[in-house]
């Protein structure tokens, strides 16, 4: 696996999670609205939970970019 790969899995894994914290709030603003069928507390725990589960997920993400981003820094330094 090259490192350009590396950080290509990096970027996609930061963009989906972050499309995936967009909608989770969109979930939390849809449940908190006046148009909520039930309004029962409920309807927030999934989308909350969603919204962690997606913010891991982008800091898992750019720790891969940010190890690729030091991995290419050695092998920049050593090879000079």
């Amino acid at each position: 696996m090259s490192i350009g790969s590396v950080l290509n899995t990096g970027i996609q894994g930061v963009q989906t999670g972050v499309r995936g914290m967009e909608q989770a709030a969109q979930e939390i603003v849809q449940a908190g609205s006046s148009n909520s069928t039930n309004g029962g507390a409920g309807d927030f725990v999934e989308p909350i939970m969603d919204l962690k589960l997606y913010e891991n997920s982008v800091e898992a993400s750019a720790k891969v970019i940010k190890t690729a981003d030091e991995m290419i820094g050695t092998l920049l330094d050593t090879m000079a």
